[in-house]
């Protein structure tokens, strides 16, 4: 009998970590995939991603809608609730053998806490990581809800290992985003035209000129600075004067802050060389990364798509503090002369060589066969010897 798999995505970002541990569960002969999708997933103002996912030819068994809107401390942990109660009513209907939660975003808590109550065996992605901000609290206690762990570098596993799971269920399989960037690596041009292909705002400019890509997300410790902090940004792009393609924030509290922050500056200042997107295919997404001179923001892809890649990337902030990062990463303040520095640095060096840091980009066809095979227990045997 196959094996039931059910995946939660609940986010634009999570849809990438996961595509090619889908794609592998689905291929696998002894697995069923169940996916649902839920949170901003399934909001176009964070740049709807069930379109996406299932024009890449997967079935969506269940949507679960959640989120409150606020953009705000208050609306995320009412989200998470309201998460809790609707998914454990799928859960209740789908009746999986186990049930996959991803990496660090708020939300992915109520997965793990509607799975760990129903006694579903509970598999998380890329635990054992640190990062600076409320992520990283989710992420561990991701973990000890979790019995069953495929993480993305050893340094992660031994983490994960230290808190007291069982190593015999802590395997690392690298990051599955990777495996996406290793096809950019194979068919590294940038067949496309963004422009054309996809919906968005701003001035166009010629791609052949070369471009920065920007991706800057509020930080839940500071979100209140939020408009300030995208700010400096903004006019370290505007000074100098290089095209960008520049994505839409995601929804933790402080995005109605960075919003605003862009609208605002867009009313004062030309921008002539900016366009901003809310989302594209995984594959595009990393082409045009790839393509690009350098990454500028506060995203993990950054850290960890970028590194494999070898594109230069200006990390700003405290979002991605303590990290595994390879040598692609300038970290700076919110300050746009740091910014700008920083920048003109990268822009100087060029792209870095492949760090295979988080994996070698076959993670989903090792995630799937341990699906296959391991113990599916929710009871686990702790390790704190």
């Amino acid at each position: 009998m196959k094996r039931k798999i059910c995946v939660v995505v609940t986010a634009r970002p999570s849809y990438s970590r996961v595509k090619s541990v889908l794609t592998a569960i689905k291929k696998h002969s002894n697995l069923e995939l169940q996916l649902i999708i839920s949170g901003t997933a399934l909001l176009d103002k964070y740049g709807k991603t069930d379109s996406f996912i299932e024009r890449d030819g997967f079935e969506i068994t269940e949507k679960v809608f959640t989120v409150i809107e606020g953009g705000n401390l208050v609306s995320m942990a009412k989200t998470t609730g309201i998460a809790i109660m609707e998914l454990s009513t799928a859960f209740e209907k789908l009746q999986p053998d186990a049930v996959i939660t991803i990496a660090d975003r708020y939300e992915t808590i109520a997965t793990s806490i509607a799975s760990s109550y129903m006694n579903i065996p509970l598999v998380h992605l890329q635990g054992g990581e640190i990062t600076g901000n409320i992520d990283e609290k989710v992420r561990h206690a991701n973990t000890k809800l979790a019995d069953i762990h495929f993480v993305s570098s050893n340094l992660a596993r031994d983490r994960v290992i230290r808190m007291g799971e069982n190593p015999d269920f802590v395997f690392n399989t690298g990051c599955p985003s990777n495996d996406i960037a290793k096809i950019v690596i194979d068919n590294p041009e940038l067949n496309f035209n963004p422009f054309n292909k996809y919906s968005g705002v701003g001035e166009k400019f010629e791609l052949t000129n070369g471009y920065i890509v920007v991706m800057q997300h509020p930080e839940t410790n500071s979100y209140s600075k939020a408009r300030e902090q995208i700010t400096e940004t903004l006019m370290a792009v505007n000074d100098l004067d290089i095209p960008a393609f520049w994505f839409w924030p995601n929804s933790d509290a402080g995005t109605d802050g960075t919003s605003k922050g862009i609208r605002a500056f867009r009313e004062d200042h030309l921008l002539n060389k900016v366009f901003f997107f809310k989302n594209m295919s995984s594959e595009d997404f990393l082409k045009l990364i790839n393509n690009s001179k350098c990454l500028v923001g506060n995203s993990s892809v950054g850290i960890r798509e970028a590194s494999f890649l070898g594109v230069p990337t200006v990390n700003i902030g405290d979002r991605q503090e303590s990290r595994d990062r390879g040598s692609n990463v300038i970290d700076v303040k919110y300050d746009h002369k740091e910014i700008e520095d920083a920048i003109i640095k990268q822009l100087r060096i060029g792209k870095y060589q492949s760090d295979p840091l988080y994996g070698d980009g076959y993670a989903g066809e090792k995630i799937a066969d341990l699906l296959a095979n391991v113990d599916l227990v929710s009871r686990k045997k702790l390790n704190y010897s």
